[in-house]
């Protein structure tokens, strides 16, 4: 059945009302790398970071999205395509509702990447390659993977038995085997300082309220 009967129904709030209720900008920011690069930990961490500020964000996790939108979806190169088209368009959903979306995942192919790219407007796709060395990865192994991998337990695993295509020029580049998260999450605050995000040194609820000696 064609979907030429399904409509576009404009929402009656606008994104720009939506991020001047908010304060602040909305966007995108996409932590991709090898599995074990700290994604889903720098995500957090900066998601922490953005709510002390007083600041409306959300993180889509890899593994707890599978749990949910995307259970039943493999790691063929079809499922994984599949799985990052969701989710860029629920990101797309967080965008629109003003507010900033951290997504952890490995998004191991960088034509998948490009097309949620091209479906959000220009500035709001913020492609953060958490690169860390293999063998760091490899060490710090947090799920046990790499070795099951490499016994052949897991097949099509990236970085062992299936490709990871680093991005070719993404905003920012955090290297995660050299900086500790507290300057890790420092890059990313300062980026979106500088792009005019969020605001310079707003303070934040916490400290307000501490201020105010409640």
């Amino acid at each position: 059945m064609g979907q030429s009967h399904i409509l576009w129904h404009e929402t009656a709030v606008t994104k720009e009302e939506r991020r001047r209720l908010n304060g602040h900008g909305s966007c995108v920011l996409w932590f991709t790398g090898l599995s074990g690069a700290g994604k889903s930990t720098l995500a957090n961490a900066v998601d922490r970071r953005l709510t002390e500020r007083g600041l409306r964000s959300y993180v889509l996790d890899g593994d707890n999205i599978r749990h949910g939108l995307n259970r039943g979806l493999g790691f063929s190169p079809e499922d994984r395509r599949e799985n990052i088209r969701r989710i860029g368009e629920v990101a797309k959903l967080f965008v629109d509702s003003g507010q900033i979306a951290l997504t952890a995942f490995i998004s191991p192919f960088r034509e998948d990447r490009d097309r949620v790219r091209d479906i959000l407007d220009p500035g709001e796709f913020i492609e953060i390659h958490v690169d860390c060395a293999l063998d760091e990865c490899e060490r710090r192994d947090p799920k046990g993977l790499y070795e099951k991998a490499r016994r052949g337990e897991i097949p099509e695993f990236t970085g062992i038995s299936s490709p990871y295509e680093p991005p070719g020029s993404p905003e920012l580049t955090i290297r995660t085997d050299r900086l500790n998260i507290e300057e890790s999450v420092n890059r990313v605050i300062a980026y979106l300082e500088e792009t005019k995000q969020i605001e310079r040194g707003r303070v934040s609820h916490r400290d307000l309220h501490q201020t105010l000696g409640e």
